[in-house]
């Protein structure tokens, strides 16, 4: 087993040097990290050369999520690839370790992927949507659970994920004709084909988002955008309620932790995602 760990960088200064030091102590250490770097213009690559990796840098125009994680692919050394977003601190030393030992223990299992912690500064209405959709149980999810699960069957993230390299050359990489997305759709294809992807909540990930809803709802646009070129993927999906169960866990937590000011935000913040994705999945 080899493991190499796969990071694309923007101007990721304030993460890089911290997020390679992590990785270097961690109890199950990587046998290469690649950062590929798409042309930033503050110190990313100075800091990651700083700690001993070599950044590969590519025009910033030729940048793309899927396009971009299969070069890296293709060059890495390891059996084993893991995928970080450069704004995700491994949470503790045994990150790695979490994450890879099921994929060694199963052969069923294609994939996994972690825990997304929120941090301190993140707003209520992430915090809330981050303990949906990363709880504390763990899950393995195959095409049986499609009738339950809907279109979260297929839920998977690249800001933390392992995936054996022969399963993502099986599958020709990931799809190149979405802007985002991409670890969905992959993740869609290969339950499609009868592989597991696992949830392992004991791989945490320091990340979050602090977006506007006008961000949010450019996203969801793009996210729409790229699921309608699979429109399988959402076909008698569970959207529509499992958006509406995020709503209603955001209103509890801000609730119970007595943050009223937040509820009117609540309603502006998930209207505009909803307007985003309908608006990119019905173009």
């Amino acid at each position: 087993m080899k493991i190499s760990v796969i990071i694309p960088t923007l101007n990721a200064s304030r993460y890089i040097q911290k997020q390679l030091q992590r990785l270097k102590k961690q109890s199950l250490p990587p046998d290469e990290i690649i950062v590929i770097d798409s042309s930033s213009e503050d110190n990313t690559c100075a800091l990651a050369q700083k700690e001993g990796v070599k950044p590969i840098v590519i025009p910033r125009e030729k940048f793309s999520h899927a396009g971009t994680r299969n070069f890296a692919a293709s060059i890495a050394k390891g059996n084993i690839l893991v995928f970080f977003s450069q704004d995700a601190l491994p949470y503790n030393e045994f990150l790695l370790e979490h994450l890879v030992k099921n994929l060694v223990k199963s052969d069923d299992i294609a994939a996994t992927y972690g825990r997304h912690i929120p941090y301190r500064c993140a707003k209520p209405t992430e915090i809330a949507a981050r303990l949906v959709n990363y709880p504390n149980m763990p899950l393995i999810k195959d095409i049986s659970l499609l009738p339950i699960m809907g279109a979260k069957t297929f839920f998977f993230s690249n800001v933390c994920s392992a995936i054996k390299k022969k399963v993502l050359e099986e599958v020709e990489g990931f799809p190149e004709d979405v802007s985002i997305a991409e670890d969905t759709v992959f993740a869609a294809y290969v339950i499609k084909k009868g592989y597991k992807i696992m949830y392992v909540p004991e791989a945490m990930v320091l990340h979050s988002h602090n977006f506007s809803p006008w961000q949010y709802c450019k996203r969801y646009y793009n996210i729409g955008k790229s699921l309608s070129r699979h429109k399988w993927i959402v076909e008698n999906d569970r959207l529509g309620k499992e958006g509406r169960r995020i709503v209603k866990e955001q209103i509890k937590y801000i609730l119970k932790n007595k943050k009223y000011h937040w509820l009117p935000y609540v309603v502006v913040e998930n209207l505009f995602k909803y307007i985003g994705f309908k608006s990119g999945l019905n173009l």
